[in-house]
């Protein structure tokens, strides 16, 4: 005799109902708030209209250089000092 999709069902079922009786009310109840809160959770974010632009979307915006002072450390750079930040110090 083989097993099909339908007859693993079933027995499946059974193993549920016979093992499992005094907890499913309980499976039940938690799974229909679990329901009715996602229902409301979508119908508030419906009412809420579209969403407001991201931050890939926003205008660019202007900023400045910063002139970091020259470093009196032992470093040797080349240059004014001022395309790196100061050495960080222990």
């Amino acid at each position: 005799m083989r097993l099909e999709g339908w007859h693993l069902i079933i027995i499946i079922v059974l193993v549920l109902v016979l093992f499992a009786a005094p907890k499913l009310p309980g499976m039940a109840r938690s799974l229909g708030q679990s329901m009715r809160i996602f229902k409301s959770e979508v119908r508030e974010m419906k009412e809420e209209g579209p969403p407001e632009k991201n931050a890939a979307d926003a205008e660019p915006v202007e900023g400045r250089t910063v002139n970091y002072p020259k470093s009196t450390g032992v470093e040797s750079r080349t240059g004014d000092g001022t395309d790196v930040p100061p050495p960080t110090r222990a």
